[in-house]
Protein backbone atom coordinates (compact mmCIF):
# COMPACT_ATOMS: atom_id res chain seq x y z
CA UNK A 1 0.00 0.00 0.00
CA UNK A 2 1.14 3.37 -0.33
CA UNK A 3 1.37 5.39 2.61
CA UNK A 4 -1.25 8.26 0.14
CA UNK A 5 -4.24 5.73 0.43
CA UNK A 6 -3.68 5.63 4.47
CA UNK A 7 -5.12 9.06 4.14
CA UNK A 8 -8.04 8.24 1.98
CA UNK A 9 -9.11 5.41 4.73
CA UNK A 10 -8.26 7.88 8.16
CA UNK A 11 -9.09 11.01 9.26
CA UNK A 12 -5.76 10.98 11.20
CA UNK A 13 -2.67 9.01 10.57
CA UNK A 14 -0.72 7.69 13.10
CA UNK A 15 3.32 6.72 12.63
CA UNK A 16 6.58 6.33 14.13
CA UNK A 17 10.37 6.92 13.14
CA UNK A 18 13.38 4.88 13.65
CA UNK A 19 16.57 5.12 13.01
CA UNK A 20 19.33 1.83 12.03
CA UNK A 21 22.15 1.45 14.99
CA UNK A 22 25.53 3.20 14.42
CA UNK A 23 27.93 0.53 12.55
CA UNK A 24 29.74 -0.05 15.71
CA UNK A 25 26.51 -0.95 17.40
CA UNK A 26 24.50 -4.30 17.95
CA UNK A 27 21.36 -4.39 15.64
CA UNK A 28 20.22 -6.42 18.03
CA UNK A 29 18.52 -3.17 20.07
CA UNK A 30 16.88 -2.12 17.35
CA UNK A 31 15.33 -5.46 16.90
CA UNK A 32 14.16 -5.07 20.29
CA UNK A 33 12.80 -2.14 20.04
CA UNK A 34 10.56 -3.02 17.18
CA UNK A 35 9.13 -5.67 18.79
CA UNK A 36 7.23 -3.39 21.69
CA UNK A 37 6.61 -0.32 19.01
CA UNK A 38 4.67 -2.99 16.30
CA UNK A 39 2.43 -3.99 19.14
CA UNK A 40 1.49 0.23 19.43
CA UNK A 41 0.18 -0.63 15.99
CA UNK A 42 1.37 2.80 14.20
CA UNK A 43 0.07 3.58 10.55
CA UNK A 44 3.61 2.87 9.29
CA UNK A 45 7.14 3.22 9.96
CA UNK A 46 9.90 5.27 8.66
CA UNK A 47 13.22 4.31 8.56
CA UNK A 48 15.80 6.72 8.46
CA UNK A 49 18.99 6.18 6.26
CA UNK A 50 21.98 5.08 8.29
CA UNK A 51 24.32 6.87 9.73
CA UNK A 52 25.59 9.75 7.84
CA UNK A 53 23.87 8.35 4.58
CA UNK A 54 26.65 5.91 3.96
CA UNK A 55 25.67 3.42 1.15
CA UNK A 56 27.73 0.68 2.88
CA UNK A 57 26.55 -1.22 5.95
CA UNK A 58 23.66 0.52 5.69
CA UNK A 59 20.54 -1.19 7.34
CA UNK A 60 17.69 0.99 5.91
CA UNK A 61 16.30 -1.95 3.40
CA UNK A 62 17.16 -4.36 6.53
CA UNK A 63 14.97 -2.76 8.98
CA UNK A 64 12.59 -1.35 6.30
CA UNK A 65 11.92 -5.15 5.39
CA UNK A 66 11.05 -6.74 8.89
CA UNK A 67 8.88 -3.99 9.39
CA UNK A 68 6.67 -4.62 6.57
CA UNK A 69 7.33 -8.92 5.99
CA UNK A 70 7.69 -9.35 9.75
CA UNK A 71 5.05 -7.17 11.45
CA UNK A 72 2.57 -6.50 8.71
CA UNK A 73 3.37 -2.75 9.16
CA UNK A 74 3.42 -0.35 6.08
CA UNK A 75 7.36 0.61 6.01
CA UNK A 76 8.88 3.92 4.48
CA UNK A 77 12.69 3.58 3.87
CA UNK A 78 14.41 6.85 3.62
CA UNK A 79 16.37 7.34 1.03
CA UNK A 80 19.24 10.43 0.91
CA UNK A 81 20.83 11.54 -2.53
CA UNK A 82 23.40 14.12 -1.98
CA UNK A 83 26.69 11.74 -1.96
CA UNK A 84 25.08 9.22 -4.52
CA UNK A 85 25.29 8.43 -8.14
CA UNK A 86 22.60 6.99 -10.39
CA UNK A 87 24.08 3.87 -9.89
CA UNK A 88 24.06 3.75 -6.18
CA UNK A 89 20.38 5.14 -6.31
CA UNK A 90 19.35 1.85 -9.06
CA UNK A 91 21.25 -0.28 -6.41
CA UNK A 92 18.95 0.93 -3.62
CA UNK A 93 16.03 0.61 -5.73
CA UNK A 94 15.97 -2.41 -6.58
CA UNK A 95 17.23 -3.82 -2.93
CA UNK A 96 13.82 -2.49 -1.46
CA UNK A 97 12.16 -3.55 -4.57
CA UNK A 98 13.23 -7.12 -3.92
CA UNK A 99 12.22 -6.79 -0.44
CA UNK A 100 8.62 -5.78 -0.70
CA UNK A 101 9.25 -2.34 0.21
CA UNK A 102 6.71 -0.06 -1.49
CA UNK A 103 7.01 3.94 -0.26
CA UNK A 104 10.38 5.84 0.25
CA UNK A 105 11.05 9.14 1.88
CA UNK A 106 13.23 11.02 -0.66
CA UNK A 107 15.37 13.49 0.67
CA UNK A 108 18.77 15.41 -0.79
CA UNK A 109 20.44 14.32 2.63
CA UNK A 110 22.72 16.51 4.63
CA UNK A 111 25.97 17.68 3.06
CA UNK A 112 29.17 16.23 4.28
CA UNK A 113 31.70 18.04 6.06
CA UNK A 114 35.38 18.47 5.23
CA UNK A 115 34.30 15.92 1.90
CA UNK A 116 33.90 16.42 -1.39
CA UNK A 117 30.26 15.56 -3.10
CA UNK A 118 30.56 12.73 -5.64
CA UNK A 119 27.15 12.02 -5.88
CA UNK A 120 24.71 13.27 -9.34
CA UNK A 121 21.78 14.99 -7.22
CA UNK A 122 22.12 18.27 -5.86
CA UNK A 123 18.26 18.70 -4.66
CA UNK A 124 15.28 16.36 -3.67
CA UNK A 125 12.87 16.74 -6.38
CA UNK A 126 15.80 15.52 -9.03
CA UNK A 127 15.94 12.18 -6.53
CA UNK A 128 11.68 12.36 -6.68
CA UNK A 129 11.86 12.33 -10.34
CA UNK A 130 14.21 9.53 -10.56
CA UNK A 131 12.13 7.45 -8.31
CA UNK A 132 9.06 8.08 -10.12
CA UNK A 133 10.29 7.86 -13.83
CA UNK A 134 10.16 4.09 -14.09
CA UNK A 135 9.12 2.54 -10.46
CA UNK A 136 5.81 1.82 -8.69
CA UNK A 137 7.15 3.23 -5.05
CA UNK A 138 4.80 5.38 -3.30
CA UNK A 139 7.19 8.95 -3.00
CA UNK A 140 7.31 10.93 0.57
CA UNK A 141 8.52 14.11 1.17
CA UNK A 142 10.62 16.43 3.75
CA UNK A 143 8.95 19.68 4.97
CA UNK A 144 10.01 22.44 7.41
CA UNK A 145 7.51 24.63 8.83
CA UNK A 146 10.26 27.29 9.63
CA UNK A 147 12.65 26.95 6.73
CA UNK A 148 15.05 24.43 6.04
CA UNK A 149 18.04 25.90 7.95
CA UNK A 150 20.16 26.41 4.86
CA UNK A 151 17.17 28.45 3.13
CA UNK A 152 17.51 32.36 2.95
CA UNK A 153 13.17 32.01 3.80
CA UNK A 154 10.28 30.14 4.30
CA UNK A 155 8.92 32.11 0.77
CA UNK A 156 11.72 30.54 -0.82
CA UNK A 157 11.66 26.90 0.83
CA UNK A 158 7.79 26.41 0.15
CA UNK A 159 8.99 27.35 -3.43
CA UNK A 160 11.62 24.27 -3.10
CA UNK A 161 8.60 21.96 -1.46
CA UNK A 162 6.25 22.76 -4.48
CA UNK A 163 9.00 21.21 -6.98
CA UNK A 164 8.92 18.22 -4.63
CA UNK A 165 5.44 18.10 -5.43
CA UNK A 166 5.39 18.93 -8.65
CA UNK A 167 8.01 16.48 -9.21
CA UNK A 168 5.93 13.44 -7.28
CA UNK A 169 5.61 13.76 -3.75
CA UNK A 170 2.56 12.48 -2.51
CA UNK A 171 2.69 13.09 1.10
CA UNK A 172 5.07 15.14 2.99
CA UNK A 173 6.19 14.91 6.43
CA UNK A 174 7.19 18.05 8.68
CA UNK A 175 10.70 18.58 10.51
CA UNK A 176 10.15 18.82 14.33
CA UNK A 177 8.32 22.35 15.68
CA UNK A 178 7.43 23.07 19.54
CA UNK A 179 4.90 25.81 18.81
CA UNK A 180 1.65 24.24 16.76
CA UNK A 181 0.50 27.96 15.39
CA UNK A 182 4.14 27.85 13.37
CA UNK A 183 3.08 24.62 11.94
CA UNK A 184 -0.62 25.61 11.25
CA UNK A 185 0.48 28.99 9.61
CA UNK A 186 2.70 27.03 7.81
CA UNK A 187 -0.31 24.90 6.36
CA UNK A 188 -2.06 28.19 5.45
CA UNK A 189 0.95 28.97 2.99
CA UNK A 190 1.19 26.04 1.59
CA UNK A 191 -2.51 25.84 0.68
CA UNK A 192 -1.54 28.98 -0.94
CA UNK A 193 0.85 27.20 -3.22
CA UNK A 194 -1.48 24.70 -4.30
CA UNK A 195 0.22 21.96 -2.44
CA UNK A 196 -2.50 19.85 -2.15
CA UNK A 197 -0.50 16.35 -0.75
CA UNK A 198 -0.91 15.38 3.01
CA UNK A 199 1.25 16.79 5.72
CA UNK A 200 1.93 15.29 8.76
CA UNK A 201 2.98 16.81 11.84
CA UNK A 202 6.51 15.66 13.17
CA UNK A 203 6.73 15.77 16.99
CA UNK A 204 9.78 15.07 18.76
CA UNK A 205 9.17 14.67 22.44
CA UNK A 206 12.62 16.46 24.75
CA UNK A 207 13.69 14.30 27.43
CA UNK A 208 16.67 16.63 28.41
CA UNK A 209 18.16 19.71 28.21
CA UNK A 210 21.11 17.93 26.17
CA UNK A 211 19.20 17.00 23.42
CA UNK A 212 16.85 20.16 22.60
CA UNK A 213 20.24 22.29 22.46
CA UNK A 214 21.55 19.74 19.91
CA UNK A 215 18.07 19.26 17.76
CA UNK A 216 17.64 23.42 17.99
CA UNK A 217 21.74 23.97 16.37
CA UNK A 218 20.55 21.38 13.82
CA UNK A 219 17.25 22.01 12.90
CA UNK A 220 16.98 25.85 13.74
CA UNK A 221 13.46 24.91 15.74
CA UNK A 222 11.86 28.08 17.82
CA UNK A 223 11.42 27.46 21.56
CA UNK A 224 8.40 28.92 22.84
CA UNK A 225 8.79 30.30 26.36
CA UNK A 226 6.47 27.49 27.60
CA UNK A 227 9.01 25.06 26.68
CA UNK A 228 11.67 27.09 28.11
CA UNK A 229 10.56 27.14 31.47
CA UNK A 230 10.18 23.59 31.34
CA UNK A 231 13.98 22.91 30.47
CA UNK A 232 15.14 25.18 33.34
CA UNK A 233 12.76 23.78 35.60
CA UNK A 234 13.70 20.58 35.42
CA UNK A 235 17.11 20.32 33.61
CA UNK A 236 18.72 18.53 36.41
CA UNK A 237 15.78 15.94 37.24
CA UNK A 238 15.92 13.39 34.98
CA UNK A 239 12.42 11.78 35.83
CA UNK A 240 10.37 14.57 35.38
CA UNK A 241 11.68 16.43 32.24
CA UNK A 242 10.89 12.91 31.13
CA UNK A 243 7.26 13.02 32.43
CA UNK A 244 7.51 17.30 31.29
CA UNK A 245 8.52 16.62 27.89
CA UNK A 246 6.26 13.62 27.16
CA UNK A 247 3.24 15.62 28.30
CA UNK A 248 4.24 18.54 26.18
CA UNK A 249 4.15 15.75 23.02
CA UNK A 250 1.21 15.06 24.24
CA UNK A 251 -0.32 18.48 24.66
CA UNK A 252 0.97 19.31 21.13
CA UNK A 253 -0.51 16.02 19.58
CA UNK A 254 -3.75 16.43 21.26
CA UNK A 255 -4.09 20.30 19.78
CA UNK A 256 -3.12 19.23 16.31
CA UNK A 257 -5.37 16.79 16.25
CA UNK A 258 -8.33 18.48 17.27
CA UNK A 259 -7.66 21.54 14.69
CA UNK A 260 -8.01 18.93 11.50
CA UNK A 261 -4.52 18.12 10.91
CA UNK A 262 -4.21 14.94 8.73
CA UNK A 263 -1.69 12.96 10.48
CA UNK A 264 1.30 12.80 13.79
CA UNK A 265 4.60 11.72 12.82
CA UNK A 266 6.60 10.54 16.13
CA UNK A 267 10.20 10.59 16.19
CA UNK A 268 10.47 7.98 18.37
CA UNK A 269 14.70 8.40 18.70
CA UNK A 270 14.05 4.50 19.18
CA UNK A 271 12.79 4.91 22.67
CA UNK A 272 9.76 2.03 22.93
CA UNK A 273 8.76 3.57 26.62
CA UNK A 274 8.27 6.96 25.57
CA UNK A 275 6.55 6.20 22.36
CA UNK A 276 4.11 3.77 24.49
CA UNK A 277 3.57 6.71 26.75
CA UNK A 278 2.54 8.98 24.08
CA UNK A 279 0.48 6.36 22.02
CA UNK A 280 -1.67 5.59 25.38
CA UNK A 281 -2.18 9.01 26.32
CA UNK A 282 -3.61 9.50 22.66
CA UNK A 283 -5.36 6.58 21.53
CA UNK A 284 -8.39 7.22 22.51
CA UNK A 285 -8.33 11.25 20.88
CA UNK A 286 -7.14 8.97 17.71
CA UNK A 287 -9.86 6.22 18.07
CA UNK A 288 -12.63 9.16 18.24
CA UNK A 289 -11.47 10.91 15.37
CA UNK A 290 -11.36 8.05 12.98
CA UNK A 291 -14.57 6.43 13.80
CA UNK A 292 -16.63 7.79 11.71
CA UNK A 293 -14.45 6.82 8.98
CA UNK A 294 -16.29 4.96 6.29
CA UNK A 295 -14.89 1.55 5.68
Amino acid sequence: MHIKELFNEKKLVFSFEIFPPKVTSSIKTIYETLEELKDLTPDFISVTYGAGGSLKNNKTCELSSLVKNKYGIEALAHLTCINSTKDDIDLIIKELKENNIENILALRGDIPKDKNIIGEYNYAFELIEKIKANNNFGVSGACYPEGHIECESLKQDIRELKRKVDAGAEHLISQLFFDNNIFYEFLSKTQQKNINVPIQAGIMPVVNKKQIERIVKISGATLPKKFIKILDKYEYDKKAMEDAGIAYAVEQIVDLASSGVKGIHLYTMNNPYIARKITESTKSIFNSINKDVAV
